[in-house]
């Protein structure tokens, strides 16, 4: 069973959305099988077999998220931070900004799903293996 001190670790080393398909890779040896990211404080509830899971404490003051998403504004914003050109806690505010509540990875799929606060699906995308 992994902890949040594995998960803690793992994470350590992401420095951009560049670095996220290693920590993907990170997490497949943890064995967790999926985990959702709630934007408006950067908390993360990992699960894996069994129904184990662990929370992760907010990461950040409480960021408002918008009323209202705007799907074309957080897709340049999330491959902007694909590409390197942004830092964590600019993609989550730019993911508030843009009305993103939540995302949530399946590690068995390798998708990255990005939901506003009505349960709507905004963004869906493959996790490609790490270069």
């Amino acid at each position: 069973m992994f902890t949040l001190e594995q998960i803690s670790q793992a994470h350590s080393k992401v420095k951009s959305g560049a670095d996220f398909p290693q920590y993907i890779q990170d997490l497949i040896q943890l064995d967790v099988l999926h985990y959702s990211t709630f934007v408006d404080d950067g908390h993360t509830i990992y699960f894996g077999k069994d129904n184990h899971h662990v929370q992760s404490p907010a990461k950040y003051p409480a960021l408002k998220i918008a009323g209202h998403s705007n799907k074309e504004k957080f897709a340049q914003d999330l491959k902007n931070h694909q590409q390197g050109k942004t830092d964590y806690p600019t993609f989550c505010s730019d993911a508030a900004d843009a009305g993103v509540e939540k995302w949530t990875v399946d590690i068995a799929k390798m998708t990255c799903t990005y939901y506003d606060k009505h349960g709507n699906m905004l963004v869906s995308e493959n996790i490609p293996l790490p270069k």
